[in-house]
């Protein structure tokens, strides 16, 4: 199953803050865009009706002369940006607070002669005035105006040009621009710091959990804290204590278990195997000494060679029972014994050395040439005592396989971390369908050939069960004139 890359929980708090506070911006500038205008426009109105109510004061009593204007109402339009003009009914008399007027002297006229709604918009109309956002083509500017009659019957322009919310709006977007710039990057700094203080925690806790999946109990949160993430890491601590306090016994139990039922196989295993090899192998010996005491009993020959003959095959026979007798019980004392087996360090080539010497006599009555190449100390790890027992099986089964040249070869080679003893005889290769069937208890490839020189087909066992319990390579291998066995040992 392929797994989903997964996105850093850090990388998604950064770019969803920022780009909320750069959403933010944006909003802010669409609405400054598209609603500052209207907004100014409504306050303008405002104005205008509060400008429009003070004049209309001014006018309940007689005609409006400039003097009659209050100050603060010049102090208002002058901060509203907001110009006026009063014009008598004969159109000649004219108040403004502006020099220039002529151009609100037109745009009243304008008004007045219904030329000028032609291209406004009206914003506003009741009985004594109306609002409109009209087009100056003389200054190419929009406004938003208001024209109608006081109560003195005098006809009143007032005016505000909307170029300066235009250019304020556009100021604004700049500022905004550039602040949600700045903001959008002191915001970065700040949010991936604080994200990483927290995402950090929870990138442990996810690295601890994926661990203890894998069943690493070593794992621990030890950022620390006290914070919720904090309390959430010590449960991970407790519980990854607990689970490999459970799967450690739940391991021992099952392990117990395995053993148990494989050492129960293998002792029934064993048992029948034993006991039917035992059998086989005692028929034989067993038969020959009841016939030939029998033949004694019943003086089957009176003269003393044959006498003789018969004891010599009862006293064979019974040897080779005793060597077997030997032979299962080392082979038990190594399947069943200690599983401890106490190293040491001993030089290999004088144990092979001696163990040659103590078969010269049987080489000499093989007829075996024997050549050795163990010029120099080769010092090994192991259990002196059971490596000699497996260079002696390997060398006495070279000497009862010997065949045509008769030569034996032992020889010792090593590399930086291994010693490997070859046990080399000439004769007739072990057949194919044989070789991985050699090292089992009982087993013979040439039985007529065993049978003849004592042997019960443990020798190889033996091997097998003391390189088992060092934890060493061994093996057999056809030549072209022979056979060769081998096995190795630790330097280091």
């Amino acid at each position: 199953m392929k797994t989903q890359k997964r996105q850093s929980i850090k990388k998604q708090m950064l770019l969803v803050f920022i780009g909320l506070l750069a959403l933010w911006v944006v909003a802010l500038m669409v609405l400054n865009g598209r609603f500052l205008q209207p907004y100014y426009i409504s306050n303008k109105k405002n104005q205008f009706v509060e400008v429009y109510r003070r004049l209309q004061l001014t006018a309940a009593q007689d005609k409006i002369k400039w003097q009659d204007i209050p100050d603060d109402l010049l102090r208002f339009a002058e901060k509203s940006n907001i110009s006026f003009l009063i014009m008598g009914e004969d159109s000649q008399e004219v108040l403004t607070n502006v020099n220039d007027k002529e151009m609100l002297y037109n745009q009243l006229l304008g008004y007045l002669l219904n030329q000028t709604q032609k291209k406004g918009k009206v914003l506003a109309r009741t009985d004594g005035y109306e609002i409109n956002q009209s087009w100056d083509p003389w200054n190419k500017t929009d406004y938003v105006e208001m024209w109608g009659k006081l109560k003195s019957g005098q006809t009143f322009l007032i005016r505000s040009p909307l170029e300066s919310i235009k250019e304020s709006v556009a100021v604004s977007n700049r500022f905004l621009l550039l602040s949600g710039a700045a903001l959008l990057g002191i915001s970065a700094v700040f949010i991936w710091y604080f994200s990483k203080r927290l995402t950090d925690p929870i990138q442990e806790l996810a690295v601890l959990s994926r661990r203890m999946a894998d069943l690493d109990f070593e794992a621990r949160y030890e950022r620390g804290g006290k914070n919720e993430i904090a309390e959430l890491g010590e449960n991970f601590n407790r519980m990854s204590q607990s689970l490999k306090e459970a799967v450690a016994q739940l391991k021992s139990a099952n392990n117990q278990l395995k053993q148990d039922i494989r050492r129960k196989e293998k002792l029934e295993e064993m048992r029948n195997e034993f006991l039917g090899n035992v059998s086989h192998e005692l028929k034989t010996p067993l038969a020959l000494i009841q016939g030939y005491a029998e033949g004694l009993k019943e003086g089957i020959s009176e003269d003393a060679d044959s006498r003789d003959f018969y004891c010599d095959v009862i006293l064979d026979e019974a040897g080779k029972m005793n060597q077997m007798v030997r032979n299962l019980l080392t082979l038990n004392q190594l399947e069943f014994g200690s599983e401890e087996t106490p190293f040491e360090r001993f030089d290999l080539t004088e144990l092979t050395r001696g163990v040659l010497q103590s078969m010269e006599i049987l080489a000499a009555q093989e007829g075996v040439q024997v050549t050795a190449s163990l010029e120099r100390p080769v010092y090994v790890w192991a259990e002196e005592f059971k490596v000699e027992q497996v260079i002696r099986n390997y060398i006495s089964n070279a000497f009862h396989h010997v065949k045509g040249e008769k030569r034996v070869k032992v020889a010792i080679e090593t590399t930086e971390e291994k010693a490997r003893v070859r046990v080399f005889n000439t004769g007739n290769p072990i057949p194919e369908e044989d070789l991985p069937h050699i090292w089992e208890k009982f087993y013979k490839v040439d039985k007529a050939h065993t049978r003849e020189y004592g042997g019960n087909g443990i020798g190889l066992s033996i091997v097998k069960a003391i390189m088992d319990s060092f934890h060493q390579n061994f093996g057999v291998e056809n030549r072209e004139d022979g056979v060769e066995f081998w096995f190795e040992l630790d330097r280091k």
